[in-house]
């Protein structure tokens, strides 16, 4: 479903204290609406670090099943999505030490890729040339991202593409904030290098999530709740 579909559907007062209050009563409606609001960039932070569709949708609903499991752990010192990140971090960090403990490495291939960049100064931003070519950059700098190192990545994924502030992307990585500013700042010079100065036209785009892989994570999840995972008492 659409992310403009899914926001319609959410109680417009459902803030996340609210869906906190109601995952610890047992409320399925409101651990839904948790994972339809922060379904996107949450699979995206996965992406980033995993950099594989599939590996990043298990990853994201492991963290959702914990998520379920432990939310009576979470006290409101950082915000919701905040707290979700290092559940989904966890897990992609635990999946990537498994992955080096089987290939003692994990490979950092830098693909033998080009893109014309004086292609996004031929036409007007409108042209349909322009959108095609806006794409093609959007993909070069997904599969650049995928090759930087993990330590730059996931400040990169967390500063630039989710947006979060130096002091939430220190909380959820556990490390000093101004590790956080070189970080972000060595990722971006890296990137530059092949992308120059269009890669802040399409930061904010990278691995869309959404409509059916939106849905089937959704569904994928309340179904292994419903096998695995007895419902909360509310008493």
């Amino acid at each position: 479903m659409p992310d403009s579909a899914v926001t319609r559907s959410m109680p417009p007062a459902a803030d996340d204290l609210a869906i906190v209050r109601g995952m610890v009563a047992g409320d399925r409606d409101a651990f839904e609406t948790m994972m339809r609001r922060h379904n996107r960039r949450l699979y995206r932070l996965a992406r980033g670090i995993l950099r594989n569709d599939a590996e990043a949708e298990d990853a994201l609903q492991e963290a959702y099943l914990s998520a379920y499991k432990s939310i009576g752990q979470f006290r409101g010192d950082a915000a919701l999505f905040t707290w979700l990140s290092r559940l989904v971090l966890n897990e992609c960090f635990g999946r990537l030490r498994r992955e080096t403990r089987r290939q003692n490495v994990i490979p950092l291939v830098e693909p033998g890729t080009h893109v014309d960049l004086e292609l996004m100064n031929a036409h007007d931003p409108d042209s349909p040339d322009k959108a095609v070519a806006r794409a093609e950059l959007r993909a070069m700098l997904e599969r650049k991202l995928d090759a930087l190192p993990d330590v730059f990545r996931v400040v990169f994924m967390l500063r630039s593409v989710e947006e979060m502030s130096v002091e939430e992307t220190a909380q959820c990585l556990d490390i000093p904030e101004a590790t956080v500013r070189s970080r972000h700042f060595r990722a971006k010079s890296m990137l530059r290098e092949s992308l120059a100065r269009d890669v802040d036209l399409v930061e904010r785009d990278l691995f869309e999530f959404g409509g059916a892989q939106c849905d089937q994570v959704v569904i994928r999840v309340l179904s292994r709740l419903a096998d695995d995972v007895p419902p909360h008492n509310s008493g």
